[in-house]
């Protein structure tokens, strides 16, 4: 393993740098929250349902969490810059193909594609930011990275929700191609950094992880729809968990790993890791199907739905720059990932007030409760995590630590939308019936309120589980902490440490 990192000649400064990067972040999550919010729509134009539909989303999380780990080892290998343009790319073609799909196939196939190129975007910027900033400077800059998620999570339902009610959902699709276009026009004055030594690639790590990993979860993902004693979902299952074995025998054994074991025994790194999921937990399931509550139960607009859902989203947009603030003037990391966590746990309880027809007023309190906890998990958790490794291996945790955000938001997708539909049935006694309530397809009529009622109540079962597994992670996530000084507070502060690694073999 190299022990510096390379960097070309300056094109730019920091501040250039920074916002090609940021713009870049901005629609990998406004990509997921925003199709959420189009899915009723795209169902009743491709006349489809059921799991073909949630491919839309699925199987751009499924790919995202596959190929992060692997795009970000990349990028240490071959040019950080190179793989944040070729991401940018294939989102973008991704994007205009989701745009122009005639068919719901056609349409998941785009998305695969789209998901792809979001894997190299996001793990590439991490890993830019990471080598273009130090000290203070860079935990602003994952903060600004926080904030940046936060707005592509706020205004990627309320967006949509505008272009699908007066263009079409296609329209919000060509959203992303415009943006990304400029990026990539922008990224040309990106400086390239690069691991000082560009060993051979790890073929059979990548090879066994990605295909280990994807049918993992396909069949989670799919266990639901075609049932979990499936000839096909059982050796899918099997299958993956063996692959996944022979990729840790393979890297322990590779001279030079796509993924170093060693970074997972990291106990601070890991710990943050643990962190993100945990909030991923507690808040993708909400942000991606309660606007379908909207929109099913109380029988509001696409656009009213992504409405309501800024009470949520809006404080995800503001909060992180505030948890960057607390962390430069001391205030323990480890506390304030705790209060994150418990927050949500919070939120998620507060929330079963749930009821078809209830108002912004009745939903303002556990939503900004929930928005606030993610915004302060936002705003530090890349930050504090890619401040324990050394600047050679920025690709590598970056791509590690979104592999397992990427990964749990595409779980938790398919066990909350399994979940609901599993109540739903045991309730209305229909299989078909459960899942087209979930979609949001309720009948009008004198069976509405009804099964709006049994909608309500799945809803809140859910929400239950949400809140116990936040406030079991956050006790998790403080105890692999504890004892453990944490890189990012100023020095004489209770988390202060010397400086990291990072810092020491930057160049």
């Amino acid at each position: 393993m190299s022990t510096a990192t390379t960097v070309s000649p300056p094109r730019s400064g920091p501040a250039l740098t920074l916002v090609v990067v940021l713009l870049g972040v901005l629609v990998v999550p406004m990509s997921i929250s925003g199709a959420a919010v189009a899915l009723p729509d795209i169902g009743k134009d491709l006349d489809t349902a059921g799991a073909p539909l949630m491919w839309v989303v699925n199987v751009y999380n499924l790919l995202f969490a596959a190929i992060t780990l692997v795009a970000g080892s990349l990028s240490d290998l071959f040019g950080r810059r190179r793989v944040f343009v070729l991401g940018g790319g294939l989102f973008g073609i991704g994007s205009l193909g989701s745009a122009l799909a005639p068919h719901i196939l056609v349409l998941d196939l785009a998305r695969a594609l789209a998901g792809i190129g979001a894997a190299g975007v996001l793990a590439s910027s991490g890993a830019i930011l990471a080598t273009a900033f130090d000290g203070a400077a860079r935990t602003r800059a994952f903060a600004a990275m926080g904030t940046v998620v936060g707005i592509g999570i706020a205004f990627g339902p309320t967006l949509s929700g505008w272009l699908v009610g007066g263009l079409g959902w296609r329209a919000s699709f060509l959203f992303y191609v415009v943006v990304l276009a400029v990026v990539l026009l922008g990224s040309t004055r990106i400086t390239e950094s690069r691991a000082g030594e560009r060993p051979r690639v790890d073929v059979p790590g990548v090879v066994t992880f990605v295909l280990g990993l994807a049918l993992v979860m396909i069949g989670l993902v799919q266990g639901p729809e075609s049932g979990w004693g499936s000839p096909f979902i059982i050796a899918a299952l099997l299958l993956g968990v063996a692959l996944l074995g022979v990729f840790a025998v393979v890297e322990r054994r590779s001279p030079h790993p796509v993924l170093d074991l060693s970074l997972i025994g990291n106990r601070r790194y890991t710990a943050w890791c643990v962190g993100t999921l945990i909030t991923s937990l507690g808040f993708v399931g909400t942000l991606t199907f309660l606007p379908t509550y909207f929109q099913g139960a109380s029988g509001v607009s696409a656009s009213h739905a992504g409405m309501l859902m800024l009470l949520m989203t809006v404080p995800v947009l503001v909060v992180p720059q505030v948890g960057g603030w607390l962390i430069t003037r001391g205030f323990p990391p480890r506390v304030l990932m705790g209060l994150a966590l418990l927050l949500i746990a919070g939120g998620s309880a507060w929330l079963t007030v749930l009821r078809p027809g209830i108002g912004a007023g009745g939903l303002a309190g556990p939503l900004i409760l929930v928005g606030t906890g993610m915004g302060v998990s936002f705003g530090i958790t890349d930050g504090q995590a890619m401040s324990q490794v050394e600047p050679e291996r920025a690709g590598m945790a970056a791509g590690f630590l979104n592999t397992v955000r990427g990964g749990a938001e595409a779980l938790v997708l398919a066990v909350f939308g399994s979940l609901l539909v599993s109540l739903l049935q045991s309730r209305v006694g229909s299989a078909a019936l459960a899942k087209e309530i979930a979609a949001g397809n309720l009948p009008d009529g004198p069976r509405h309120d009804v099964l709006a009622d049994h909608f309500t109540s799945a809803w809140h079962l859910a929400l239950w589980w949400v809140a116990g597994a936040c406030v079991l992670g956050a006790v998790l996530v403080v105890a692999m902490l504890a004892g453990s000084r944490t890189t990012g507070a100023p020095a004489g502060s209770a988390d202060a440490e010397q400086p990291s690694r990072a810092e020491d073999q930057r160049v």
